[in-house]
């Protein structure tokens, strides 16, 4: 964790994953990030996998760095209670709907320079999920073997929610710009980010509408080529895949010195009237051509003796690897210092943890945090950011409005196991 964001608290009240990156990122860099869900744990809470104990690791490895407040959301007064504390922190981030109860009329009632961000579905109001935007964007029909029927072929989505963790990132992004407004001018905003525009205004951005558009039509499906360079995927002889890219010169001539082709590319650049080091464009057009070359000589070495020599040559190439290997990968994870270890997670379970993703030589990037447990700081944010009493605070505790930790529930008796 860094410090920049010390002093800065954010309200989240949100479930799955995009609207919880934008608090695990603020609380990355030192901000209070206090998530408020209903009691019994909000939709993501029990999102699969979960671990011995019943406990999600993928909503623990979402909040970390953050406190849990539990109230009955069902209720008005516990609606009424996540109000007045997204009033009084002044900045909330959600993706509940905009005519909820947590809208930003409601919130900014009590304070004018409030600031709200909202992650949408669609602009139009429709509903909207990363696997449902992916498919509206078009590119799980670019995906798969290159000589698969494009009459017949299906899509191919990707495992990521790509799009849920760009918006995410994007509206940490919003929030702060909002921050630096309000300070220059005292005024608040009204934020809507709508997955959706997120996923079709990438699009645009990166030139795929431009270009469809342009050429009157979709692109051919590539397999595992880069499109628009060189760059694909090899088998070697003991049957190690791997990818090299090319997409510089020095990458360029990297690969060409490393697999020791220097006299066949020269001839087929004269049978082409091509010169490959001039860019992208002749590697990527002859890129067939060249694969034969590059993969016949990889068919011809074990992956060991292959990878020495492309490391030696400065290639840019990568091993594939499983999930799990690369979860067990020294050099990836291990030795990496991103990683460091929060050992009394909710779940029980031990296992590596992500600090922030910036690296600042300068300073220390400190231990990473684990995730709270359901309600434990209830009380305290009650008591601090809305200045209740201990009386108060009781009073909501028995009457149900309130919900302190769960820590010691057993999950495990009440939820489907792996």
């Amino acid at each position: 964790m860094y410090d920049f964001l010390s002093g800065l608290s954010v309200l989240e009240v949100s479930s799955f994953v995009a609207s919880p990156t934008v608090g695990l990122y603020c609380g990355q860099f030192g901000a209070e990030v206090i998530r408020v869900d209903h009691k019994a744990g909000g939709l993501d809470y029990d999102r699969f996998m979960l671990a011995d104990n019943g406990r999600s690791l993928a909503w623990e490895n979402l909040n970390r760095a953050k406190k849990s407040v539990a109230l009955d959301l069902r209720s008005g007064e516990g609606r009424e209670l996540c109000v007045e504390l997204a009033s009084a922190v002044g900045q909330c981030v959600t993706n509940l709907p905009e005519k909820s109860f947590l809208n930003h009329a409601a919130m900014a009632k009590a304070r004018e320079d409030m600031i709200s961000v909202r992650i949408m579905g669609w602009h139009d109001g429709r509903q909207a999920m990363d696997f449902t935007v992916n498919a509206a964007s078009g590119y799980p029909l670019m995906t798969g073997p290159a000589d698969w029927d494009p009459e017949t072929a299906p899509p191919v989505n990707q495992l990521m929610p790509a799009w849920d963790f760009l918006t995410g990132a994007y509206c940490a992004f919003t929030l702060l710009a909002a921050l630096r407004h309000r300070d220059a001018t005292g005024e608040g905003a009204e934020i809507r980010v709508p997955l959706g525009d997120v996923a079709i205004g990438t699009l645009a951005n990166s030139g795929t509408i431009a270009e469809m558009l342009f050429r009157g039509g979709d692109r051919e499906r590539l397999g595992n080529a880069i499109w628009g360079a060189f760059g694909s995927d090899m088998i070697t002889r003991d049957g190690v895949r791997f990818m090299v890219a090319a997409l510089t010169a020095k990458q360029w001539h990297g690969i060409v010195e490393a697999f020791g082709l220097e006299d066949e590319i020269a001839a087929l650049e004269a049978e082409l009237g091509v010169r490959f080091a001039d860019g992208d464009t002749p590697r990527f057009k002859h890129r067939d051509r060249l694969l034969g070359l590059f993969q016949s000589v990889a068919g011809q070495h074990d992956y060991a003796e292959l990878e020495k020599r492309m490391a030696a040559a400065g290639t840019t190439y990568e091993r594939y690897r499983t999930p799990y290997e690369a979860a067990q990968d020294p050099q990836l994870v291990g030795d990496n210092p991103l990683f460091g270890r929060t050992p009394d997670n909710p779940s029980g379970v031990d296992y590596p943890v992500a600090r922030s993703f910036a690296n600042m030589p300068d300073k220390p990037r400190g231990e990473p945090q684990r995730a709270p447990y359901l309600g434990e700081h209830t009380e305290q944010v009650l008591a601090d950011t809305l200045g209740l009493s201990s009386g108060a605070i009781g009073k909501l505790m028995d009457s149900g409005i309130a919900a302190p930790s769960d820590e010691n529930h057993d999950y495990s008796k009440t939820r489907i196991m792996p």
